[in-house]
């Protein structure tokens, strides 16, 4: 592996793997901070590839691609978690890479990352393994009502169901599997269902040293699968459940020995859920983690001194980490493509018509980041707004102006 002796300056070029919106905000980023951007992702229209400097507009895994990308960048990250771990490995042959293959390919896994999280001590939802259709008999009753989830590729509430049943169990496995009845079948985790009571993440940057610096903790809502909105301001997390999610990830990274920015996704729980006690009112269990800067950091541009997408150049180039400061309240609302989908629409014709921006830029501390995707698609990321301001009554004031012009449910503040 090919390891930083010394820091990347202003005028390297930084590569990223993926041409969505993350790749996008870190091009823009590095760009402010002085540096040249290349791309690679086959998609010649990708948010991120349309920004860059150089947009390489091939496979993954295509080597003339990859060698054009060496050739061209200092160092290598990626935007997404499902790019191959062995590009990483070999990219990392030749160039500084974070995150890791090894980071990258235990978070592509279900089972090896729970097994991570065990090892670091940090608790799981009980939870079973089924790799064949003879494990269907032998799960225990206890793990339902659950979730079976695919160990690979499951992201935004795609290849996960709901079970309540032993048969529910095996008509959901067979409906992951495609109904495919020669082997390999695709592993599965099947999750007892605790009693939420709300999601939160922490998102944080170790470099080579084992420094490690953190954004504030942050709670999240999710509708349909998908992170709605991000709630980062005061009272919207007891104190010390923040302290104990810090700690939790921080432990989960240095385990892992991992560079770059990682986000850690929590459930916190009733009480009497089986895990550790905060406060005497709420327990958590760990849910995944995302080897690259998330949704639910979002906000940081505008709402910090420095963003995760900052964090994420000087981790890659080993420049100094320094913690980020919150610099006021905010939330950051999602941007789906339904939102782009006009009332007069039928269930035999769609009609796309774009939001009411005007309206929403005319009210305070709204900040609009749209992400240049060329086409409006029902649960397609778009775009997000972060809502910054001086107090909590007025961001959920303006939030809730903001969707009822878009036609959104409401959100009550915690």
């Amino acid at each position: 592996m090919h390891k930083p002796t010394k820091s990347l300056l202003p005028g390297a070029t930084l590569g990223v793997l993926g041409g969505g919106q993350l790749g996008r905000m870190f091009v823009h980023c590095a760009q402010r901070m002085g540096f040249k951007t290349a791309v690679l992702d086959p998609d010649p229209q990708s948010p991120a590839g349309l920004v860059s400097h150089h947009h390489i507009a091939t496979d993954f895994t295509d080597p003339h691609g990859l060698q054009e990308l060496i050739h061209l960048c200092d160092a290598v990250t990626t935007e997404f978690e499902n790019v191959p771990a062995i590009v990483l490995k070999e990219l990392a042959a030749h160039r500084p890479v974070n995150p890791s293959a090894h980071a990258v390919s235990i978070a592509q896994d279900r089972i090896r990352e729970k097994k991570h999280f065990s090892d670091c001590k940090v608790p799981v939802a009980p939870y079973d393994v089924i790799e064949t259709q003879k494990d269907l008999e032998t799960i225990s009753i206890d793990l339902m009502p659950g979730i079976l989830k695919t160990a690979r590729l499951g992201y935004d509430g795609k290849g996960q169901i709901r079970v309540k049943t032993s048969n529910d169990l095996k008509l959901a496995w067979d409906e992951l599997q495609g109904h495919r009845e020669a082997e390999p079948l695709m592993p599965c985790v099947l999750e007892k269902l605790l009693p939420l009571e709300f999601e939160c993440s922490i998102i944080l940057a170790r470099n080579t040293s084992g420094l490690i610096v953190n954004l504030p903790p942050q709670r999240n809502i999710h509708r349909e699968g998908i992170l709605a909105l991000t709630q980062v301001h005061p009272g919207c997390l007891p104190v010390a459940l923040g302290a104990q999610l810090i700690e939790f990830a921080s432990a989960v990274a240095t385990q892992l020995e991992y560079v770059g920015v990682l986000c850690v996704e929590f459930f916190v729980l009733k009480s009497a859920a089986p895990s550790t006690s905060l406060d005497g009112a709420y327990s958590l269990v760990v849910n995944e983690i995302a080897p690259r800067p998330h949704n639910s950091g979002h906000y940081s541009v505008e709402a910090c001194d420095i963003s995760q997408f900052e964090l994420q150049v000087r981790a890659l180039t080993n420049l100094p980490l320094t913690a980020p400061r919150q610099l006021c309240p905010a939330l950051m609302l999602n941007l789906l493509g339904n939102l782009w989908l006009s009332p007069e629409s039928t269930a035999e014709q769609s009609i796309w018509r774009e939001p009411d921006w005007s309206s929403i830029l005319a009210l305070s501390g709204v900040h609009l980041n749209l992400y240049g995707k060329h086409e409006p698609r029902k649960l397609r990321k778009m775009g997000h707004i972060t809502i910054t301001g001086t107090d909590t009554d007025s961001l959920y004031k303006t939030l809730n102006q903001i969707t009822k012009i878009l036609g959104m449910p409401a959100f009550d503040k915690p």
